[in-house]
């Protein structure tokens, strides 16, 4: 069903709430922020490139300029870490004078110990050390030199990659001119099965619409399915939006949300807290909520993050879960969508279980419950970081000629459970017909 929208209107936006509904919802969805600086609440932050941001910053802004917010800047060593390399090196010392010099609060600094050891306050992974530090927050706008940044929407928050030209204006300014994108709903519903992952849904959805099918959209993943997963698999769902061209995904907050949210905040003492508990999801009609940020200024409460059904969609797709199978994405594209098991006869050379998509601790859990289950040891090398010109099975996000190393590496996508069944078989391995039963 494809429903038509008013033309798509620039804004100069960045942080903020969503008065007008949840996220991004709907197509007005930033029509009212930026109500005052006061309401800032984007987290900005750099990885590898973040020397160029800072030269931007110093270019445009003089060499005595200072960030907007020194508070709402993010800073994670990511990407170009572990590494002899000297220009990778000389880019983390940059960013750490960056942070020195300007007093950045959240800057999470990297000690390389030798032997793949960091320092204990390192928090890893980028993507994944934003949601598990408290940066990830329903209702709030988030920016970041990555495209995977959009692994954030999976907490009903709007979060999208840009330039680094762009991030060193942000730093300067607090404000990004941004064009709201239409959306595509995604409306999953059945019980999940337990063969399944979240990479198995979002193969299936770029596998229906391509790489270029959500180019500058927004991809909305609602359903009784979507309500059942973890935060961690919601954060799979939108982390691969952009390997459909997508500008950003979002799941609605609920009551999951809050309920991951709320020791976080507590342990860190954020300034945001959720001040009701949710007796629904937020994208359902009718239902109400209220955030509150406290700023050390003033107090802001934003009510009505519950939306109506007045803005329309794109497009809406509607797909029942329990007739899904198991999938991988072939090379070299992520839409190269196909069966596992109808893929039983591709040898594999070796196997990887990591990065932002597949790398998080249910990850993690999901491979060793097959593995534990079979008793028997991988029967090729199971890597972390590999680099090769062979056949590798991964839980990564991307598969084009020379991501994993070599161009001519033949990479295939899929879910832990498939990983780590095919880890044990040395073939791309249905994971059904492994010794963990699903039943």
């Amino acid at each position: 069903m494809v429903r038509f929208l008013k033309p798509n209107k620039a804004v100069v936006v960045l942080g903020g709430y969503f008065t007008d509904c949840a996220a991004t919802r709907r197509r007005n969805l930033i029509s009212t922020t930026l109500v005052s600086d006061l309401n800032f609440q984007a987290k900005e932050s750099f990885n590898e490139d973040s020397c160029r941001d800072d030269t931007t910053t110093s270019k445009e802004f003089g060499d005595s300029a200072k960030v907007w917010d020194r508070e709402r800047v993010v800073l994670i060593p990511d990407h170009y870490i572990f590494t002899s390399d000297e220009r990778a090196n000389r880019n983390d010392g940059i960013l750490r004078d960056f942070a020195n010099e300007q007093t950045i609060k959240y800057f999470y600094d990297i000690t390389d110990r030798s032997n793949f050891k960091a320092n204990p306050d390192y928090k890893g992974v980028c993507h994944i050390a934003l949601a598990q530090e408290g940066h990830c927050r329903p209702g709030e706008i988030l920016v970041w030199t990555d495209s995977h940044t959009c692994t954030a929407g999976a907490f009903g928050q709007f979060a999208t990659g840009i330039g680094s030209t762009d991030a060193g204006f942000v730093l300067g300014t607090g404000k990004l001119l941004l064009k709201v994108p239409p959306t595509l709903r995604f409306v999953m519903d059945g019980e999940m099965p337990d063969y399944l992952l979240a990479k198995d849904l979002i193969l299936q959805i770029i596998g229906e619409i391509s790489v270029a099918g959500a180019t500058y959209k927004a991809m909305e993943f609602v359903g009784t399915t979507v309500e059942s997963l973890s935060m961690e698999e919601r954060m799979t769902l939108c982390n691969m939006v952009v390997e459909a061209g997508g500008n950003n995904g979002i799941v609605p907050a609920d009551a999951t949300t809050f309920a991951y949210l709320e020791p976080i905040c507590l342990m860190y003492k954020t300034t945001w807290c959720p001040t009701l508990k949710p007796t629904g999801n937020l994208g359902t009609e009718g239902v109400t909520h209220r955030l509150i940020y406290r700023h050390s200024l003033s107090s802001f409460t934003v009510v009505g993050l519950g939306c109506t059904q007045q803005s329309g969609y794109l497009a809406e797709y509607r797909i029942d879960v329990t007739k899904l199978e198991p999938l991988v994405a072939k090379p070299h594209s992520p839409d190269n969508r196909c069966l596992a098991r109808e893929c039983k006869d591709v040898k594999l050379d070796r196997v990887y279980i990591g990065s932002c998509t597949g790398g998080k601790t249910e990850d993690f859990i999901a491979a060793a419950r097959v593995l534990l289950a079979s008793g028997d040891k991988v029967k090729v090398p199971t890597f972390i970081v590999p680099a090769t010109q062979k056949v590798c099975l991964s839980t990564t996000n991307r598969n084009f000629p020379g991501r994993m190393g070599h161009k001519e590496g033949q990479i295939y996508l899929a879910s832990p459970y498939t990983a780590a069944a095919s880890a044990l078989t040395s073939f791309v391995t249905d994971p059904r017909v492994s010794a963990l039963s699903f039943q």
